[in-house]
């Protein structure tokens, strides 16, 4: 009768080597992952042309920004809050089907204001957001 208490099995898993291995490789992509994200600085060329893109299907809304900081859409000269803009833009990309939002910011501006309302447009639900740009003629590569 002794003898059956004594050989009586564990049912607990010994969980601790798993917690070390886990811990160690917490530490190992905490080191990491910083490494990982660096940065490379790189002069962008200027192009001579654009690439052409096929534009029968797709529907454009253009969102202009004068230098003043000041909101236009689709060529209006009626001057918009980013609320009204945000409001008419999703309205307008609910129901105009295969439509895109197009910037067309001024080259004085401040780049942070264009990736900002970039940002606004996409956290309003606006899937497809572009830049307007001009072609170069005396480009160099």
């Amino acid at each position: 009768m002794n003898y059956r208490k004594r050989r009586r099995h564990m049912a607990e898993m010994n969980v601790v080597p798993y917690i070390d291995v886990m811990l160690v490789l917490l530490i190992i992509f905490m080191i990491t992952s910083p490494l990982l994200t660096r940065s490379v600085e790189v002069e962008l060329p200027a192009v001579k042309q654009a690439e052409s893109v096929k534009t029968e299907d797709i529907n454009f809304i253009v969102i202009s920004i004068n230098a003043q900081e000041q909101l236009f859409l689709d060529d209006d000269r009626q001057v918009l809050t980013v609320q009204e803009l945000l409001t008419k833009v999703i309205a307008l990309t609910r129901f105009i089907t295969n439509s895109q939002v197009l910037i067309k910011g001024d080259h004085r501006l401040n780049y942070g204001k264009v990736v900002k309302l970039m940002s606004m447009l996409r956290e309003a639900g606006v899937e497809k957001v572009g830049l307007l740009t001009k072609i170069q003629k005396n480009a160099q590569r």
